[in-house]
Order: structure tokens, then C-alpha cells, then sequence
């Protein structure tokens, strides 16, 4: 993974101000890349004078809208009712999850997606359910470019402040992105305990009444 960092922090230095769109873009897509860092050290290249701030944040936003659509496109073009099918075959989860979740994004889907934007490993994973929801592409794309805009601000901004402290904000930023981790994964939990718990009394409703079935055939 610090190959990949690397690799992309060097991009961003070869070419200067589009290399941050180039950097969001493929941390969107590969959320593993870490916009804790790309951006704040966007903004530190723009406090030596590279680029400036608002070119670097433009670029970020471009480049956020690029990986987006990506995703978009790729949970649009994977669909619900594929999706289901998947999920029939996989262990906890059922076809009927992926319905309930469909609907509730229909419900919630411009909410979601701008906060989605700003809560790390949600912000590029969210646009794969628009996308299946076929969520209408302008919409998209609004909600997308505000979160987008706001969280790429407040990060090349706060490198730009801090100049060679930059790595404050990755600090800072991974205690968070560690609580939101945190939080995703007792969801997670919870989830499948709950799923374990419904299953096992369905399946005891199930044999007691085969037991009731086969009591009523032996008394006929």
C-alpha cells in the first residue's frame, strides 16, 4: 500500500495541480488510498507555492466527480435485480436485503449520498448503491460535488495552514477514520448476530411444525 501512496504522491509532483485530481480520482476508486494524506499534502505542495489552494481543491473536486462516476456507472450497470441473485447465494445475507436497501435509499438517497462524502470509508463506497438505484444522474452529481467540495476543502486547506506539520491532519484524521471503522464493524456484528438469531428460531418454527405435520398424520 505505500507503494501506491507513493506512487501516487509522485504523480502529484510530476505534473503539479492536475496530479491532485489525478490522486482523488484513484483514491475514490481505491479507497484504501488514504485522502487523509493525498489532500493535505496537496496542500502543503500548494503552501510552497506549486499551485494554489483553490486550484488544488478544484482539481480534488474534478477528480472526486471522476471516481464517482465510476463507481455510479459500475453499480448501474451491475444492477439490483443481479444483485439479488448474488445475495441469495451468499451466507446471512438474503435477495430481499437488497430490496430493503434499495428502498431505503430511494427514501434517503440525497442525504446519503452528500454525507456519505464526508465519512471515511463510506465517501466512495456510496456511490455504488446510487447507481443501482439508478439515482438521476444530475442529482448525483450535485450532492456528490458538495460533499466532494467540502471534504476536499477542509483537508487541502488544513495543509496548506500547517505547511510541514501537515501530517497533524493525517493524525488527526486517523483517529477518526478509526471510530468510523469501529462503528462499521459493530454494525457489522450486530447485523449478523441479529441475522444468526432469526434464522435459528425460523428453523425451530420450521421443525416443530413438522413435528405437529407428522403427530397429525399418525393420528389420521
Amino acid at each position: 500500500m505505500q507503494r501506491i501512496v507513493d506512487a501516487v504522491l509522485a504523480v502529484m509532483a510530476a505534473i503539479g495541480a492536475p496530479g491532485v485530481g489525478v490522486a482523488t480520482a484513484a483514491e475514490t476508486v481505491f479507497p484504501p488510498i488514504p485522502s487523509e494524506v493525498v489532500l493535505p499534502l496537496a496542500g502543503f505542495a500548494a503552501s510552497q507555492g506549486r499551485y494554489g489552494p483553490v486550484e488544488a481543491i478544484l482539481w480534488a473536486t474534478a477528480g472526486s466527480m471522476v471516481g464517482a462516476l465510476t463507481l455510479y456507472y459500475l453499480g448501474r450497470a451491475w444492477g439490483e435485480e443481479r444483485l439479488t441473485r448474488a445475495f441469495d447465494r451468499l451466507p446471512l445475507v438474503e435477495g430481499r436485503d437488497v430490496t430493503r436497501s434499495v428502498d431505503w435509499f430511494a427514501r434517503n438517497g440525497r442525504r446519503a449520498v452528500l454525507v456519505g462524502r464526508l465519512v471515511p470509508g463510506v465517501r466512495s463506497l456510496i456511490s455504488i448503491p446510487a447507481g443501482i438505484q439508478r439515482m438521476p444522474l444530475l442529482q448525483f452529481c450535485f450532492y456528490t460535488l458538495l460533499g466532494s467540495a467540502v471534504w476536499n476543502a477542509l483537508l487541502v486547506i488544513a495543509g496548506y495552514l500547517l505547511g510541514q506539520r501537515w501530517h497533524i491532519v493525517e493524525n488527526y484524521m486517523g483517529v477518526f477514520s478509526t471510530v468510523v471503522y469501529v462503528v462499521i464493524a459493530l454494525l457489522i456484528g450486530w447485523f449478523v448476530v441479529t441475522r444468526l438469531r432469526h434464522r435459528r428460531r425460523r428453523d425451530r418454527r420450521s421443525d416443530h411444525e413438522v413435528v405437529r405435520a407428522e403427530e397429525s398424520a399418525a393420528v389420521d
